[in-house]
């Protein structure tokens, strides 16, 4: 089975190990899996995108429209809209790294 985005974001971003249930973030220090949600909660997302160190990244929305949130890291863009503010960022995120994401 493929691992969901959010686990390949804690390994690639931020750099933790993946076991049964929970993130290993190091230092023998573990946190459950449904304390990190990049797509759900904003802070979670911006702990990640702060991580991510991007170059740039900007983010906009049109009165009650979706969320535009465009990330760049390194050469790479990644762009992503949505309604949920939370999801935007770590699909930008996401994409910026070339990781593969699911609509």
């Amino acid at each position: 089975m493929p691992e969901d985005l959010t686990s390949l974001l804690a390994r690639r971003v931020m750099r933790w190990g993946i076991a049964p249930e929970r993130f290993l973030v190091g230092k023998r220090r573990w946190i459950p899996r449904w304390r990190f949600q990049p797509t759900e909660k904003l802070e979670d997302a911006f702990r990640l995108l702060e991580e991510a160190a991007p170059r740039r990244y900007s983010m906009g929305r049109d009165g009650q429209g979706p969320f535009r949130v465009q990330v760049q890291i390194g050469q790479e863009t990644g762009h992503a809209q949505d309604l949920s503010k939370p999801r935007a960022i770590t699909l930008a995120v996401a994409r910026a790294l070339k990781l593969q994401v699911d609509e």
